[in-house]
C-alpha cells in the first residue's frame, strides 16, 4: 500500500473516531457474511457501527487520543464498535449478539481510560449501568432521605388530622366526647 494511501486512511479513521473516547474491539473473522450484514444492520438501527480497521495505521491514528488505550488489544482482525448511548449500551448488545453468532470474539473495550480486557472485560462492562441508570440511581439515593423524613413529619400530622376529624363528626352528631385520662 503506498504512502498516500495509508495517510489518507489515517485521516479517515481520524476523522470517523475522532469524536469518540469509548469503543469496543471485536473480531469479526469467521462470521458469515450474511450474518455479518444482520449483525451491522441490527445494530445501525440502534446507531452503533462497525469499523474493520488496520491495526498498524490505527494505531499511529490513535496517538495522543483516548482510543490509543486500545493499541495494545489490536492484533489480527480487528474491528472497531462505537456509537449508540455509551460504550455501556454496545456492550450489551454485542454480548446480546454472541449467544446468536457465537464466531464473534471479544478483544476489549474502554470506558473513561479503563480498558476491559478479553470476553469478561466486555461482559463485565456490559453489567455497568449506562449514564441515564447512573443519573436515575444517583437522583433516588439522593431524594430517598428526603421521601423518609416527609413521611415521617406527615405521619403523625395525618394522625392528628384524622382525630380532628373524628371529634368533629361526634360533635356534629351530638355525641359526647370521653376524658383522655
Amino acid at each position: 500500500m503506498s504512502k498516500p494511501v495509508k495517510e489518507l486512511i489515517m485521516q479517515q479513521y481520524g476523522e470517523r473516531f475522532g469524536e469518540y473516547q469509548d469503543a469496543v474491539l471485536i473480531s469479526i473473522r469467521g462470521v458469515k457474511a450474511v450474518d455479518n450484514n444482520r449483525i451491522r444492520h441490527g445494530l445501525s438501527k440502534k446507531n452503533i457501527r462497525i469499523t474493520m480497521v488496520r491495526n498498524a495505521l490505527a494505531r499511529k491514528s490513535f496517538e495522543g487520543k483516548s482510543l490509543s488505550a486500545l493499541n495494545e488489544l489490536m492484533v489480527g482482525s480487528s474491528a472497531l464498535v462505537y456509537g449508540g448511548a455509551s460504550v455501556v449500551e454496545v456492550a450489551r448488545e454485542l454480548v446480546a449478539l454472541v449467544s446468536k453468532y457465537p464466531a464473534l470474539e471479544f478483544k476489549g473495550a474502554l470506558l473513561d481510560g479503563v480498558v476491559f480486557k478479553g470476553k469478561s472485560g466486555v461482559e463485565e462492562l456490559s453489567k455497568f449501568p449506562t449514564r441515564e441508570e447512573a443519573i436515575g440511581r444517583a437522583i433516588t439515593l439522593i431524594l430517598s432521605p428526603a421521601q423518609k423524613v416527609v413521611g415521617q413529619i406527615a405521619g403523625p400530622g395525618s394522625t392528628v388530622a384524622g382525630l380532628v376529624k373524628a371529634i368533629e363528626t361526634k360533635l356534629e352528631k351530638g355525641e359526647a366526647i370521653a376524658k383522655v385520662a
